[in-house]
């Protein structure tokens, strides 16, 4: 299911507006574990839908990706095995990467997330790859900790601010 584009606007001191209409997100190390669907992501995925876009780009390594995400409003891409990093930044570029905010744990989204207006590095199960964590903007220990900075913007102000 697809979402209709909105957008979340906030002013962040001294890093400017900041204007989102799509959330992209990696899945597994992200949003699952071992292809399970993280408890209570795909009710906050829904929240976020009613207000923008949500994408999420996976090769689907246990091939569960979709029935996983049958309930949530989201548009689901099943990218190639190779070459990940440049399918999932050519994505966001299509999107507008300025109107982007990423989240992802492996070095295949190191690119989408320095691309991203926001891009977030989650740290869970899996761990999370050097070079993601230096492209990042922000770095959170929970996938629902990274999507509630979208539901509550006041924590994107305390933390990206100067």
């Amino acid at each position: 299911m697809e979402a209709e584009v909105g957008m979340i606007r906030i002013e962040i001191p001294d890093f400017g507006p900041v204007e989102i209409s799509h959330l992209v997100l990696d899945y597994n190390g992200t949003l699952a574990v071992d292809g399970i669907l993280r408890e209570g992501a795909a009710a906050a995925l829904n929240r976020l839908a009613e207000r923008i876009a949500v994408h999420v780009l996976t090769a689907d390594t246990f091939g569960v990706a979709r029935s996983q995400l049958e309930n949530v409003r989201c548009q689901l891409t099943i990218i190639p095995q190779d070459r990940q990093e440049a399918a999932k930044l050519a994505h966001v570029e299509t999107l507008g990467a300025a109107t982007c905010f990423c989240i992802g744990n492996g070095r295949n989204d190191r690119k989408m997330l320095k691309a991203a207006r926001i891009g977030i590095a989650v740290i869970q199960t899996e761990g999370a790859s050097g070079e993601t964590l230096a492209a990042a903007d922000i770095v959170c220990t929970h996938i629902l900790d990274a999507l509630a900075l979208l539901e509550n913007p006041k924590r994107l102000i305390a933390t990206l601010r100067s």
